[in-house]
């Protein structure tokens, strides 16, 4: 449990103490650094305080915010005990494993009142990507859009930075099978197969990213019009074409060390694009780039770096100022129905081959 008091912290100056509910790698690597940079401003003496009982957790006096860093398998059940517990939560990406925990989620948000919950897509926090939004606003009709998430090991970007958690793999086989079959046989009536259970698992962590920042910007997709499902050998790619002003979404994991992430936005006669390097290294910064055609006849590009500020550090500062969430649980549902369009796309494509 930490107390979080972000250096630019609303005028009230509250601390909000923050019960993180599993200690996997991102928890690790990412969330506690992150928080203990917060609490610096606190208390350097202060200790977090550790419990294997979840319900000791989100009852406990020392809590105001419940953060959610467990299997998406779990968010359901534990956000509800959080939010009846009193207390507000933040869920990492993606919301839930299926549409149906999700809406128990929605309910239990709606029921909360006061209550705030909060979905943790860190790139959406990003001061760069705000200002892409802004600017992808004024650049009239839209005429392709595409999202590329390629990476590379996350193990060396994370030893290479001189971080080295503990890994956990805790979970029995016939438990993630279970998994699978709840979110592809239950939740949207595909057939599990060992290529469509990959494609699963890394498009709801990998994946969902993108989309979800994809949705800011241009909307929502009404369906999957073109999709090249993970090779059967060597390392899982995707590529698929949504439907509505051109969209195409590439994600892939290979063994070259890069991580090759971006969102480009196409005008007639404007493009933005957002490259957003690892966040399992801190300190690194997102890069927007404009180019346009003026009124002259030149040419102009322009590159923009806002700040060096991690994006989870952005994203609870805001959790922080405790105002209306911008990720909002019933929008993270759509997101949901996306990679339930991807992976229905993928069972299609493999039925024609």
């Amino acid at each position: 449990m930490f107390a979080m008091k972000p250096t630019k912290a609303p005028p009230s100056g509250q601390v909000v103490k923050v019960g993180i509910v599993e200690c996997g790698m991102v928890t690790q690597v990412v969330h506690i650094p992150t928080l203990n940079s917060f609490q610096l401003k606190v208390a350097r003496t202060t200790k977090p305080k550790t419990t294997q009982i979840i319900d000791q957790l989100c009852n406990s006096a020392e809590v105001d915010l419940v953060l959610l860093a467990s299997n998406h398998a779990f968010h359901a059940s534990e956000a509800i005990l959080a939010l009846k517990a009193n207390k507000h939560v933040s869920i990492e990406k993606p919301i839930a494993l299926t549409l149906q925990d999700t809406d128990r989620i929605i309910a239990a948000d709606q029921a909360a009142g006061s209550l705030k919950v909060f979905v943790g897509y860190m790139r959406r926090y990003i001061a760069v990507f705000i200002d892409a939004v802004k600017e992808v606003g004024s650049i009239g009709e839209i005429g392709y859009a595409r999202a590329r998430d390629l990476i590379g090991p996350n193990s060396i970007f994370i030893g290479q930075s001189i971080t080295f958690p503990q890994t956990f793999n805790d979970y029995r086989e016939e438990d993630r099978e279970a998994l699978h079959q709840k979110a592809l046989q239950v939740g949207l009536d595909v057939t599990t197969t060992q290529e469509r259970k990959t494609m699963w698992d890394y498009l709801s962590m990998l994946g969902s990213h993108d989309l979800s920042a994809m949705r800011e910007i241009i909307g929502m997709p009404t369906g999957v019009i073109g999709f090249s499902p993970c090779a059967t050998t060597g390392s899982p790619f995707w590529s698929a074409m949504f439907q509505y002003s051109g969209f195409s979404y590439e994600s892939g994991i290979d063994q070259v060390l890069q991580f090759d992430a971006s969102i480009e936005i196409f005008g007639e006669k404007q493009t933005v694009k957002v490259s957003i390097d690892t966040p399992f290294v801190k300190g690194l910064s997102t890069l927007m780039v404009v180019k346009q055609s003026l009124l002259d006849g030149s040419y102009r590009e322009s590159s923009i770096r806002r700040t060096y500020e991690y994006p989870l550090t952005l994203e609870l500062q805001e959790v922080h100022a405790c105002r209306t969430p911008k990720r909002t649980s019933s929008g993270a549902r759509h997101d949901l129905e996306i990679l339930g369009m991807l992976a229905k796309a993928g069972v299609s494509q493999q039925e024609c081959q």
